[in-house]
């Protein structure tokens, strides 16, 4: 086992909130037999705050058509993964992504269509059910593929200096990736908020040898053509997550209000038919510098 591989594993088995396990077992269970582990990660595992928000986590199963009852959410998630839901257990209340575990080491993979997961992958994160330890092991290798890809991907624009700054840049980049409600600098408290986390990973990652995938100037053109492919592709999911996450439009409209300082309140109509009005409302959002 490298020393990534090392750290990764210690990382996962860490100990969270009995709360969040029976979460991430009730997650399974929707899913039955295909479902293979279960990850948690985001804000409330950074910042140990439960009440009042919303936990995340990813599903990873065997395939998509063993994890649905529906065809049709079979297909949407094999078409736009990853298909995302809420759910309420032992008084929390969560949104999970479903990935197969074929998508989800792709995604984490240098081949990525998109550079979210890996992004999101290669920050703390939990492994709080699994069902065997082999499923366990291949989400595990995929964590620690997901680091090696982030920095692989950001270290052509890198300027030299320390690990940290590596680590930022690539946040900075992948989040840039996306429509964000968060304000600039986000990427950089990431690391910030553990240093010598991030510090410890990136030693570990560069050790194996990561070279630099291209030159500084294809680099900025990968990076920007990988931008405005991931906004278009952050509408199509969340024009398929109205149909999927229960009290979508009001989470959306809560996380823009909460990071972006704005005072967004939904009329009836908008919670009916939430894609429309997320339609009217971005271009307004996008002028006014609340989501980018």
């Amino acid at each position: 086992m490298s020393e990534l591989r090392r750290l990764v594993a210690e990382e996962l088995e860490q100990r969270v909130d009995p709360r969040v396990t029976a979460m991430a077992a009730a997650i399974a269970a929707k899913h039955g037999a295909a479902s293979r582990a279960v990850m948690f990660y985001g804000s409330c595992l950074r910042q140990r705050e439960f009440d009042g928000l919303l936990l995340d986590f990813y599903l990873i199963v065997s395939d998509y058509r063993s994890a649905y009852d529906k065809r049709w959410l079979a297909i949407a998630n094999r078409l736009i993964p990853p298909n995302v839901f809420y759910v309420e257990h032992g008084g929390l209340a969560a949104k999970y992504a479903v990935l197969s575990e074929a998508d989800f080491a792709h995604e984490c993979s240098p081949q990525a269509w998109q550079v979210s997961t890996a992004a999101r992958f290669a920050q703390p994160v939990r492994l709080v059910w699994r069902v065997d330890e082999a499923a366990g092991a291949r989400a595990g290798d995929a964590v620690a593929a997901a680091v090696r890809t982030l920095l692989h991907w950001a270290l052509p624009q890198h300027d030299g200096s320390d690990g940290l700054n590596l680590w930022k840049g690539a946040f900075d980049k992948t989040l840039a990736a996306e429509l964000r409600a968060e304000r600039s600098g986000r990427g950089a408290s990431f690391v910030d908020a553990e240093p010598e986390r991030y510090r410890k990973f990136a030693e570990a990652a560069l050790a194996e040898g990561i070279a630099p995938a291209m030159g500084p100037q294809r680099a900025q053109r990968w990076w920007r053509g990988k931008q405005v492919k991931g906004k278009v592709y952050s509408v199509a999911r969340l024009a398929k997550a109205s149909a999927t996450f229960a009290g979508g439009a009001d989470y959306i409209a809560w996380k823009i209000n909460r990071h972006a300082g704005t005072a967004i309140e939904l009329k009836p109509w908008q919670r009916r038919w939430p894609l429309v009005a997320a339609i009217g409302l971005l271009p307004k959002l996008i002028k006014s510098g609340a989501v980018r």
